[in-house]
């Protein structure tokens, strides 16, 4: 049984003690993140978006205990949480319930499986409530959603972290698996613009290994996921369509004819969220540390590869001694507590393992580019900073990413174009040239830095009053809303088990 941290009729289970209505539930939304960071955050940023801009709604996030305090310091007070216990799955150790906690990379197929066994705690949290909810957001992974959403009379919009163009290369792909080409030439995707054409070496290695019986995430996605994200009433995009209304149409050729993307990003603007410079924000002090090269006007290139990203220490002496040799001063975030650099740092260089307030660091006047694995998110808070990318992408749809940043918008520079996880160790020279171009005043740097003032000021006046993600979130809700009376809930083609959400008024 799922437990709150706050009451009020539609969040708490104990339904009978708050006399819940309609109404009450009318205005309700429930939003079930992925327990990984990158796929988290967004949602609580979007939840705090809605607390702040639809005040009227009733907002819960359902979480499992060990990310309770994660959540909670990063939600406004008026957002619930109701806590779904995580369940026990061996070798998985106890109170590992996120993956940047796991102890080895091997036990993700695990923590998948074990994330698909919250089908039960969440349908008696559903069924806990006095009537349906107005709408579940969850995330793609969280396929049982769709199913419990779907028979507690609940629309469920999917989201899945990416933005529409990554999405849409990525079911593209899987639909019409890439033509055997000489390596290193590059080929049309179909369904996607005429200018979009890649190489076999930037399609994600998920997607290659989509119909592998022996892997297990690809297991665990056809066993798990299957048809329900085509299936949702919509999806929710962290983009802004600025950048990403080109690949709408190809996107939703996927979904069932009536969805919709509603792209609300950059949801962490979207909710008027900036850390604040305070001390238990910046443990490492890497924000004084900043204004220090400011003053000096001395500019930082800043690293970081994310919370999930494996780096070997071989990659991580490579990378320690081309930073050196590129003769610029660098702030860098390590996850590895084992690794020494082979070289000395000096005085040019900085080298944390805590947390770093990544968006304040990237907005400071000291830091002038990011070499980044690609993340959605982290491409998001380097664009809306105004800063370029050095594009180094190691998993899942980065690649993609790291292409869009470089080829399309023009904001960065990608280093060499190997995949690490296929073992390949990008030399010293390559990261020393690479961090150089993206540092470079000159004419290739100065265009970079263009593009990337550009995207800022496109995703700034994107949620701003009267901007398209502003208008857009404001829409959902009306949409939502004005079609809950109407929403029928009906099972259709039994042997294939489907799912119809359709509108009355339609």
């Amino acid at each position: 049984m799922a437990t709150t941290t706050s009451t009020n009729a539609c969040a708490t289970p104990n339904h009978g003690a708050n006399g819940g209505s309609n109404q009450s539930c009318r205005d309700h939304i429930i939003l079930f993140p992925f327990m990984a960071k990158g796929h988290t955050l967004p949602l609580l940023h979007f939840a705090t978006a809605l607390s702040v801009h639809q005040k009227n709604l009733l907002i819960t996030v359902v979480v499992t205990p060990a990310n309770l305090a994660f959540a909670r310091s990063r939600l406004p007070a008026s957002v619930n949480l109701a806590v779904l216990p995580f369940p026990s799955l061996p070798p998985l150790p106890s109170g590992v319930e996120s993956t940047d906690t796991l102890p080895a990379p091997a036990l993700y197929p695990t923590f998948l499986n074990a994330t698909a066994l919250l089908r039960e705690p969440f349908a008696e949290f559903m069924a806990s409530l006095p009537s349906p909810p107005l709408v579940l957001i969850s995330d793609f992974f969280l396929g049982f959603t769709h199913r419990v959403a779907a028979n507690a009379g609940v629309r469920r919009i999917v989201f899945h972290g990416m933005f529409c163009f990554s999405l849409a290369m990525c079911k593209s792909l899987i639909a019409s698996p890439p033509p055997s080409v000489e390596h290193g030439a590059s080929f049309h995707v179909a369904r996607m613009p005429e200018h979009v054409r890649i190489t076999a070496a930037e399609v994600p290695d998920t997607i290659a290994k989509i119909f592998d019986p022996e892997d297990p995430v690809s297991r665990f996605i056809i066993d798990h996921v299957g048809e329900s994200d085509e299936r949702s009433w919509g999806v929710l995009v962290n983009s802004f369509a600025t950048v990403d209304e080109d690949y709408v149409a190809a996107l939703m050729s996927f979904y069932q004819p009536d969805a919709r993307a509603w792209l609300v990003g950059p949801m962490f603007l979207a909710s008027g969220d900036m850390p604040e410079r305070e001390e238990e924000h910046d443990p490492e002090g890497c924000l004084p540390w900043l204004d220090e090269r400011a003053e000096q006007s001395e500019m930082v290139v800043y690293v970081s590869f994310g919370t999930q990203a494996y780096v070997s220490n071989e990659q991580l002496d490579e990378l320690a001694r081309g930073l050196v040799q590129s003769g610029h001063h660098f702030l860098w975030a390590v996850r590895s507590s084992a690794w020494s650099p082979p070289v000395d740092v000096g005085q040019r260089g900085r080298i944390v393992r805590g947390w770093v307030p990544q968006r304040s660091v990237l907005a400071h006047r000291a830091v002038g580019g990011f070499v980044s694995h690609c993340g959605w998110n982290s491409v998001m808070e380097s664009l809306a900073a105004g800063k370029p990318l050095l594009a180094w992408p190691f998993m899942a749809e980065q690649h993609l990413n790291a292409y869009h940043v470089a080829n399309i918008i023009g904001a960065g520079v990608r280093i060499v174009d190997v995949k690490v996880s296929g073992g390949a160790v990008v030399e010293r020279a390559e990261v020393e040239e690479k961090v150089r171009r993206l540092m470079n005043a000159g004419e290739e740097g100065w265009k970079m830095r263009e593009r990337a003032t550009w995207a800022q000021q496109a995703a700034k006046a994107a949620v701003s009053d009267g901007g398209t993600s502003r208008v857009a979130l404001m829409k959902l809700v009306e949409e939502l809303q004005r079609s809950y009376c109407d929403v029928i809930v009906g099972k259709q083609d039994h042997g294939a088990n489907r799912i119809i959400l359709t509108h009355a008024s339609a």
